[in-house]
C-alpha cells in the first residue's frame, strides 16, 4: 500500500515494488491520479487497486485502510508516501498553509494505526516513511514542510 502512487516518488515506488513480485494497493486523493500507475503495475503481471483517500482526514484513512483490506486481503508493506508544499516565508505564512502541510504529512500516524492490527495479527509487515533531507537541514521558505518531515524522522 502506498500513499501519494499516483504521481512522483509514490509512482515510482509502486512500479519498483511491483517490478519485484509485490500487487500494489495505490492510494491518492482521487482513483483518476492512479490510472497510469495502476495499469503500468498490471503490465508487469502484478495485481493493483486504486483507492481514493484524503490522508490529511483520519475518517478518510480510516475507510481506506478497511477498503484495502477487503479487496486486496492484507497489507505486507505499508509505504507512508503522501504530503504536499505550501511553501513561504513564515513570517508570510498562513496558519491554513502551515496547518495542511503539517496534518497531510503526520496522517502517517493515522494509516499506520489503521493498519497496524491486521500486521501484528499477520506478524509480518513493514512500514516505510518517506522524509526528507530537508527535515534535517532545513530549507528556506519550507519551515512547514522541514518541520513535518522533521517529525516523520523523529
Amino acid at each position: 500500500m502506498i500513499t501519494g502512487a499516483g504521481r512522483g516518488i509514490g509512482r515510482a515506488i509502486a512500479l519498483k515494488l511491483a517490478a519485484h513480485g509485490a500487487d500494489i494497493a495505490a492510494v491518492d486523493l482521487k482513483t483518476e491520479f492512479m490510472q497510469e500507475t495502476v495499469a503500468e503495475v498490471c503490465k508487469l503481471g502484478r495485481k493493483a487497486w486504486a483507492f481514493a483517500a484524503n490522508v490529511s482526514e483520519a475518517a478518510s484513512v480510516e475507510a481506506a485502510a478497511e477498503q484495502i483490506l477487503k479487496e486486496a486481503g492484507r497489507v505486507d508493506i505499508l509505504v507512508n508516501n503522501a504530503g504536499i508544499t505550501k511553501d513561504g516565508l513564515l513570517m508570510r505564512m498562513s496558519e491554513a498553509d502551515w496547518d495542511a502541510v503539517w496534518t497531510s504529512t503526520s496522517r502517517e500516524r493515522s494509516l499506520t494505526k489503521a493498519f497496524s492490527r491486521s500486521l501484528l495479527k499477520q506478524k509480518s509487515g513493514r512500514i516505510i516513511n518517506i522524509a526528507s533531507v530537508i527535515g534535517l537541514i532545513g530549507n528556506a521558505g519550507q519551515c512547514n514542510y522541514a518541520a513535518s518531515k522533521a517529525g516523520v524522522i523523529v
